[in-house]
C-alpha cells in the first residue's frame, strides 16, 4: 500500500466502539489500494443489506468511528423485519483543521487553544505533517509565517509558492501509465491569481461565514489592518490546499478502491444490497465508486450524499455553460438499482461560500468573489441540470418517501443547521431524520 498519509495504516476494524453490527472498516491509503484484511471483514458479514459510509475530512479514525456510531445508532429500530443490516466505515487519508466544529460532538482536547488566530494550532500542524508527509521543511515554514505574520508582500510571495508545491499543482497526475481522470484540467484560480489579491478574497470570505454562522450575513464586509490583516486569508489558502489534495485524493480512493471492492463483494456474494452514504469529500468516493459497477450490475440499491463536496452538475448529460460537455459522473446514477439522493442544506457555509470560491478557475471574468453557478456544490443546492430529478423537502421525503430512481435533492436545511464559521453547518449531520432518508432510499422501511 503507499503511504496513506492522515494517520490510517491500521487494519479492519473490530467493530470496538461502534453500537451496532455487524460492523467492519474497509481501509484505503492515498491510491486507493484496500487493506486486504478490511474487505475480508466485510465479505463474511451476515447481512442482507450493507450500508457503507464514507466520511469526509476527519482528523483521525477516531472521530471517523464516532461518527459512524452516531449516525449508525438509529437504523437498526427503523428497518423492516426482513432486513439484516451490516454496517461498514470507510477509512480512507483526509483531515480536518481543528478549528472545524463538529455539532454536539467534539473530540476531547481537539478544541483550538485560545490566542492562535492565525498560527497553526499543535492538533492542526500535527495533522498537516500525516496528511502530507515528508514535507516537514515546508511545513514548518508556513506555520512559521502564520505565527509571525510578516507585513511584507514578499512573506505572502513565498507563502503561496510553498502552499502551490504542496498541493502538487506542477506535477502531471498519472496512475497505472494512464493520465489520470481526477487530474484537474485547469488550476483553480486561487492557486494562480495573485497572492495578495487571493488572501484578500478568503479574508473576506472568513468574515461573510462568521456572519453567515451568526445568521447576520450582509453586504459592506471589509478586512482592515494592512498586510497583517490578510494573514487569516493566508491561512483559509492553506486550508484550500488541503481540500485540493482531498478532491483529487477522494475521487481516486472512490474510483480505484472502493468500486472495485464493492465489484469483488458483489461477485462473492450476490444477494447482498449495498446502501452508499458518503459526506461531504465521503460523498465524492461514494459517488465515483460508481464508475467501477459494470453496466446492467444492481447491487448498490441506493445513494444517499450528505452535503457533498462536488459538482451539483456532476450528473448531468449536459453542461448549461456548455452544452457540448457532461458532468464529471454523467449518466452513472443509472447504474444504481434506486435513488440517488443529495441532501442539501442553505446553512452550510463550508459549501455556499468556500467551495464557490475554491472551485473556480482561472480567468473567469466573474472574479474570485463574484457569484457563479457554475462553481456550485450539490451539498449547497442539490442535483442541478438532471431533467426531472425532484426536489422535495425534508418533510415531504420523510411523509412521502422519496422515488425509487434517478437523482433526488432533500433540502435538509430544517434539521442541518448548526456550526459555526468557518464551515457553519456542514458537519451537522448526525440526525435520525437523514438516517430515515436512507432507509426510505434503499426501500428498506418498516
Amino acid at each position: 500500500m503507499a503511504d496513506v498519509g492522515g494517520g490510517f495504516g491500521f487494519g479492519a476494524g473490530t467493530g470496538t466502539g461502534i453500537g451496532v453490527g455487524p460492523y467492519a472498516e474497509l481501509t484505503f491509503d492515498s491510491e486507493g489500494d484496500v487493506d486486504r484484511a478490511s474487505q475480508g471483514t466485510v465479505s463474511r458479514m451476515e447481512a442482507t443489506d450493507v450500508l457503507v459510509f464514507a466520511h469526509g475530512w476527519n482528523s483521525d479514525r477516531s472521530t471517523s468511528t464516532r461518527l459512524y456510531d452516531r449516525f449508525f445508532a438509529p437504523f437498526p429500530a427503523l428497518v423492516g423485519p426482513g432486513v439484516r443490516l451490516g454496517y461498514v466505515g470507510v477509512v480512507w487519508p483526509s483531515m480536518r483543521f481543528s478549528d472545524e466544529p463538529i455539532p454536539d460532538f467534539e473530540v476531547a482536547g481537539a478544541l483550538v487553544e485560545p490566542g492562535h488566530g492565525c498560527a497553526l494550532d499543535p492538533l492542526t500542524r500535527r495533522a498537516l505533517g500525516e496528511f502530507w508527509p515528508g514535507r516537514r521543511a515546508e511545513l514548518d515554514r508556513l506555520a512559521e509565517l502564520l505565527a509571525e505574520q510578516p507585513e511584507s508582500a514578499a512573506a505572502f510571495i513565498e507563502f503561496g509558492a510553498l502552499v502551490r508545491e504542496l498541493a502538487g499543482l506542477d506535477a502531471v497526475h498519472e496512475a497505472h501509465g494512464v493520465q489520470a481522470v481526477h487530474a484537474v484540467a485547469a488550476v483553480p484560480a486561487i492557486f494562480t491569481e495573485d497572492v495578495l489579491e487571493v488572501c484578500r478574497a478568503l479574508s473576506l470570505a472568513l468574515a461573510r461565514a462568521g456572519a453567515a454562522a451568526a445568521g447576520t450575513e450582509g453586504p459592506g464586509l471589509t478586512v482592515g489592518g494592512g498586510l497583517r490583516g490578510l494573514w487569516g486569508g493566508a491561512k483559509e489558502l492553506l486550508r484550500q490546499a488541503a481540500y485540493y489534495t482531498m478532491k483529487k485524493r477522494a475521487g481516486v480512493v472512490g474510483e480505484r478502491g472502493l468500486g472495485p471492492v464493492l465489484a469483488e463483494l458483489a461477485a462473492g456474494r450476490p444477494a447482498m444490497r449495498f446502501h452508499l452514504i458518503g459526506h461531504s469529500f465521503g460523498a465524492r468516493v461514494v459517488s465515483f465508486s460508481l464508475r467501477a459497477v459494470p453496466d446492467g450490475a444492481r447491487y448498490v440499491r441506493s445513494v444517499t450524499l450528505l452535503q457533498g463536496a462536488f459538482s451539483h452538475y456532476a450528473f448531468s448529460d449536459r453542461l448549461p455553460h456548455d452544452r457540448g460537455r457532461g458532468g464529471a459522473l454523467r449518466g452513472l446514477h443509472r447504474r444504481v438499482d434506486g435513488p440517488v439522493v443529495a441532501c442539501h442544506s442553505p446553512h452550510d457555509s463550508a459549501l455556499k461560500v468556500f467551495y464557490p470560491l475554491a472551485s473556480r478557475m482561472a480567468g473567469d471574468s466573474a472574479g474570485l468573489l463574484g457569484f457563479d453557478e457554475r462553481w456550485g456544490a450539490i451539498g449547497h443546492d442539490g442535483v442541478q441540470a438532471v431533467p426531472g430529478a425532484p426536489r422535495l423537502s425534508l418533510d415531504t421525503a420523510l411523509r412521502e418517501g422519496v422515488p425509487t430512481a434517478g437523482c433526488v435533492s432533500v433540502d435538509a436545511g430544517s434539521v442541518v443547521r448548526r456550526g459555526g464559521a468557518p464551515s457553519g453547518a456542514h458537519s451537522d449531520i448526525c440526525h435520525e431524520e437523514l438516517a430515515r432518508v436512507v432507509v426510505s432510499a434503499g426501500r428498506m422501511g418498516r
